[in-house]
């Protein structure tokens, strides 16, 4: 959903100022007694960068293809009140059946990284690249992209990826074609291929903007195609964070997410996807320090759940994702008294021509991991 979209839906459907008046105890104890009296007619999948007034109504927490994954198994639920942003939801909607209504407390609640790869910037480059290369690429869309990008990769051919599998997947992509397009996130992309041995000068960056491939040699090089897109969360960590954390705290271990830039990811001692960095975190030794490069909802979160840890943020001047935090409290209560009225607000639906061929993709991606 890129932003002309969101300010369309929230123009259509605001929420009311009356909710930003009521106490917090009122919102809390309204959301419960919504819960007990829908019982598994409703059920709120969180993801792990939400805020801790929303985390702690979900049923069950996650990464967004998880959290996509526990709803469509969850066939009871037929109200689905997805705490996560837009492209979650989309996945949600995708995987869940015909009854099944997912709904998003607030459609403000987008991803800039899955913005900055629009559908009809990606078939514009799809042509230009098709030109310079042949019929030699394969398409491959991290999760965190619109269900339009998904289904445009599950219609040439190509997979959705992880941060957990996509070392895999990019490994059977090769056996498919002899180069990549990675789109939207440009660190993963770059991250993962040079772990796999693809040197940097075999990577190049495509300009949805300027339409052209930024690169300086001979393209026939070029085998890992990178869509300049990022994570504004993940890129705001940096070498001098690194660098500052190892001159006055040295005995701290450095874990970051592969979203991060690569210079970041090369000096780190560890990375990985969310679900690795709580892994890691909750397996360490007591007393071990760490120092982690993610959203700070989560990070907080760990260093409440790891007492017995010490635990920073890389970057100490880190806000949490702002699109993620569109999802409050006020809009949830919103969201859960519109449907105990019997109005569904801002449910999220995808259109079947789009839903199949995304859906492909994500099938092609669980098939090979």
């Amino acid at each position: 959903m890129d932003v002309l979209d969101m300010l369309e839906h929230e123009s259509q459907e605001a929420m009311p100022e009356s909710y930003k008046t009521r106490s917090h105890n009122e919102m809390t104890e309204k959301v419960r007694e919504i819960k007990q009296s829908f019982g598994n007619r409703l059920y709120i999948p969180g993801h792990h960068y939400q805020k801790d007034e929303v985390i702690q109504f979900a049923d069950i927490t996650g990464d967004s293809l998880q959290l996509a994954q526990a709803a469509a198994t969850n066939n009871k639920a037929e109200y689905i009140v997805f705490c996560g942003v837009h492209f979650m939801a989309e996945t949600a909607d995708m995987l869940t059946a015909d009854h099944q209504k997912v709904v998003l407390p607030d459609m403000r609640a987008g991803c800039s990284m899955a913005d900055m790869a629009d559908i009809h910037q990606t078939e514009r480059a799809w042509k230009s690249l098709q030109a310079l290369f042949n019929d030699t690429i394969l398409p491959l869309t991290y999760v965190n992209s619109t269900a339009a990008i998904k289904a445009f990769v599950g219609k040439n051919g190509g997979a959705t990826v992880t941060s957990s599998n996509a070392k895999q997947m990019l490994k059977w992509a090769f056996k498919q074609k002899e180069r990549i397009l990675f789109l939207p996130d440009q660190h993963l992309g770059r991250n993962t291929a040079f772990d796999l041995g693809i040197p940097l000068e075999k990577m190049a960056v495509w300009n949805p903007h300027t339409n052209k491939l930024e690169y300086e040699g001979n393209p026939e090089d070029v085998i890992v195609i990178l869509w300049k897109g990022h994570c504004s969360v993940h890129e705001k960590f940096t070498v001098n964070n690194i660098q500052h954390l190892r001159e006055t705290k040295p005995d701290m271990t450095i874990i970051v997410h592969p979203e991060c830039t690569q210079e970041v990811v090369a000096l780190s001692d560890e990375n990985g996807s969310t679900k690795y960095i709580i892994d890691t975190i909750e397996k360490a030794p007591s007393g071990s320090k760490w120092a982690i490069g993610t959203e700070m909802n989560l990070v907080n979160r760990l260093i409440v759940q790891n007492p017995d840890k010490e635990i920073i943020s890389l970057n100490p001047y880190m806000c949490p994702c702002l699109t993620m935090n569109r999802i409050d409290l006020p809009h949830l209560v919103w969201s859960l008294e519109e449907i105990e009225k019997g109005n569904i607000l801002n449910q999220i639906t995808v259109p079947k021509k789009i839903s199949d061929l995304a859906v492909l993709a994500l099938e092609r991606m669980l098939m090979h991991v």
